[in-house]
């Protein structure tokens, strides 16, 4: 499923947006002035989510101005908040959008709540996730910012903006990860200048919104994490409490975004209030890196060992393999008797846990053969499924002894690691269409 994309027109200034999906309802998702969705698209995380909201609506998306493919705002002066309300009306008139549900995010909570309450005919639902409408304390708002510690974190963004600064803080469950950092400071650049996100954090220090909750009319879903460091729990019980009739939902995690931790039930709890309907026993899918091992000449060696020694072998095979798995973030999903079938929300962390694994068996004299890809898979209980695990055998059955194949999916989602591959060339794979290259971790 692969988004289109066209420009709307607010007077002379143009908004770039995008459209996901046709479903039978308009979902409008805004994220203010943190998005550029074509930077955004290329991460799997990003893409997968999209496209599973785009099963059940038709998504539209847009870079406000000054932020992305949008057009610029003076640098003299920051538009008022209403004017980045009609953003969003002149982004459903020009996709032939009559009523929506708004799903703002982020900085975009007081825009939604303004475009809520003044243009309520046109708001099928409103969805608040991970914002809030005022971000300084005071004696009414005392879970805020004080002041000087917004000052201090605003100009750490300015002065490591572009190079994934604030990374651990904004989306922790992604700390670590140098791909995911590589990537989220090229999104940094790809929203805007330094200079740019000094002045819309300037007009977010003072903004205070509270005036519009009392006003919202339209049912209203306030999603919010349990942990976040920069959007705290309060914010959300606060907007909750004042909107009538108003339902709270708390996630747990601690991103600022919905793509990466848990992003099925950010998903699942939308669908819900948009549609009304929650999918009968529904199949629960994310992406994940996947590891299958094998032992090599597992049969010659258990005949070789007799069954005695051979069982002790291979229970040091599985502890040592859960230990390493599980000590790096990794999930064992199984082991198949003489290998395992893993998943790790990385692929670099997926490489290198393979390579320390196929390390300490070599020192009990047990060799084996990895295949490790990336893609969409179905969690089925205690199992996993889909055409990813099959993927991932198939690409481990052709790998020699001592050798660590991954598919040019994996080897894409690592460039500019350290990690270095030998090109193995096109392959056939049992039971898989087409040809896919093949490379050998070096």
């Amino acid at each position: 499923m692969e988004p289109t994309h066209g420009y709307a027109h607010l007077g002379d200034e143009r908004i770039a947006y995008q459209v996901i999906g046709d479903g039978p309802v308009d979902i409008v998702l805004t994220t203010g002035f943190w998005g550029a969705f074509d930077a955004e698209w290329e991460d799997p995380g990003v893409r997968l989510f999209y496209q599973q909201m785009g099963t059940y609506a038709r998504v539209i998306r847009f870079d406000r101005r000054g932020s992305g493919a949008s057009d610029p705002i003076p640098s003299d002066a920051f538009p008022p908040l209403e004017s980045f309300a009609d953003e969003i009306e002149c982004v459903m008139d020009a996709v032939g959008s009559d009523q929506a549900a708004i799903v703002a995010a982020a900085s975009a909570g007081p825009v939604g709540l303004l475009f809520a309450t003044t243009r309520p005919e046109r708001v099928k639902a409103l969805v608040l996730y991970q914002t809030t409408v005022r971000n300084l304390a005071d004696d009414d708002f005392p879970m805020g910012v004080p002041a000087e510690v917004w000052d201090e974190m605003a100009d750490e963004w300015r002065e490591g903006w572009g190079t994934g600064a604030m990374l651990d803080i904004a989306f922790p469950s992604r700390a670590g990860d140098e791909r995911f950092k590589s990537w989220y400071a090229k999104l940094q650049r790809a929203i805007s200048s330094p200079a740019a996100v000094a002045r819309s954090q300037a007009a977010e220090r003072d903004l205070d919104a509270r005036f519009l909750l009392s006003s919202v009319t339209v049912p209203t879903l306030v999603i919010h994490r349990t942990d976040s460091e920069i959007s705290p729990l309060a914010y959300g019980q606060y907007m909750a409490d004042r909107i009538e009739g108003a339902t709270l939902v708390e996630l747990p995690g601690a991103d600022v975004a919905p793509y990466w931790d848990h992003p099925e039930l950010t998903l699942d709890a939308i669908e819900e209030f948009v549609t009304g309907v929650r999918r009968e026993a529904p199949r629960k899918r994310q992406l994940a890196t996947l590891v299958f091992t094998d032992i090599v000449d597992s049969t010659k060696k258990a005949e070789k060992l007799g069954d005695r020694r051979w069982h002790v072998l291979i229970e040091l095979h599985d502890d040592t393999a859960r230990d390493l798995i599980e000590g790096n973030a990794g999930h064992l999903v199984k082991t198949t008797g003489d290998g395992i079938l893993a998943t790790f929300d990385g692929p670099g962390r997926a490489i290198r846990s393979a390579s320390i694994l196929q390390d300490e068996l070599a020192r009990a004299d047990l060799q084996i053969r990895i295949g490790i890809h990336t893609g969409e898979i179905e969690i089925r209980d205690s199992d996993i499924g889909g055409i990813a695990v099959h993927l991932a055998s198939r690409i481990m059955d052709m790998a020699g002894a001592g050798e660590i194949l991954v598919s040019s999916t994996v080897r894409d989602l690592v460039v500019g690691s350290e990690l270095s591959f030998d090109d193995r060339g096109p392959h056939t794979l049992k039971g898989i269409e087409g040809t896919w290259e093949l490379y050998s971790v070096v």
